[in-house]
């Protein structure tokens, strides 16, 4: 049997609603004619009781505070989800060890450059979703995703990449070995996307993991001169060739602050 869900009520004094908006009768404890009602007290639903039913349609909060400045590229409204495909990557330690030596020869360039908390290589934009539709939409991914092959890629190239609106510039490393398997993803990723009406990934899109990231338009100190330094790091770091060939097993989703995996074949 499913819990009843709560509801946060506010102080004022005005009568119960329904869920249709229309107001509901008194039940057995209404009062006699001639009497004078006693008042009733609304006392607000704690937010340690509300925390406990994370999956309602309200979507996550939007607090730029919380995430390093970082703006939204469009507004929160309850109900709707910021959605994202990608592949996600394991970093193993080799790799952090290549940037431990990367991000702080960047940090010379731009000091406000930071890591990335977690590496992924997106196959789709950021759209958004309505709540009663994240699980069919995860639902097409697995039927597209269930009869594809896994497979190696090499991301070996570094490159500097900004978001559409300018207000955040990354490091990246560019794929350059498994580009057609990818682009087979993205169609597969785009159908699904055309079947809900969303947005389509990019045109000739640079499948990239990005590997760190500053708030604003950092192009022009990063790319030239210490663009170059930074393939030169790449290049000579020891097993650079074995560590940045990868093997993708899965597709993942992200939607709100759920995450669904749909494995390869």
């Amino acid at each position: 049997m499913s819990a009843a869900p709560l509801v946060g009520y506010s102080s004022s004094g005005s009568e119960d609603e329904s869920e249709d908006g229309r107001q509901t009768r008194p039940g057995n404890g209404s009062h006699r004619r001639g009497q004078s009602p006693l008042p009733r007290q609304r006392f607000p639903v704690p937010d340690s009781v509300l925390n406990m039913f994370p999956g309602t349609e309200e979507g996550p909060e939007d607090d730029s505070t919380k995430h390093g400045g970082r703006v939204r590229t469009f507004p929160h409204e309850r109900g709707n989800w910021a959605t994202h495909v990608y592949v996600p990557y394991e970093a193993k330690e080799e790799f952090l060890d290549l940037l431990d030596v990367l991000l702080p020869h960047a940090q010379t360039y731009v000091p406000r450059l930071v890591r990335m908390e977690a590496f992924h290589l997106s196959l789709s934009q950021s759209v958004v979703l309505r709540h009663h539709w994240i699980l069919p939409f995860v639902q097409a991914l697995k039927a597209r995703m269930a009869s594809f092959q896994r497979f190696f890629f090499t991301a070996n190239q570094v490159k500097i990449y900004t978001n559409q609106e300018k207000t955040r510039t990354f490091i990246g490393l560019e794929v350059t070995s498994g580009h057609a398997q990818f682009l087979d993803l993205v169609s597969e990723v785009d159908r699904v996307m055309e079947e809900f009406d969303l947005t389509t990934f990019y045109q000739d899109p640079s499948f990239h993991l990005s590997l760190a990231w500053c708030v604003g338009d950092a192009r022009l100190q990063l790319e030239g001169q210490c663009l170059q330094e930074l393939q030169a790091i790449v290049d000579g770091f020891e097993d650079a060739e074995v560590l940045l060939r990868v093997y993708i097993e899965q597709v993942r989703c992200k939607s709100g602050n759920k995450f669904f995996s749909m494995p390869l074949k």
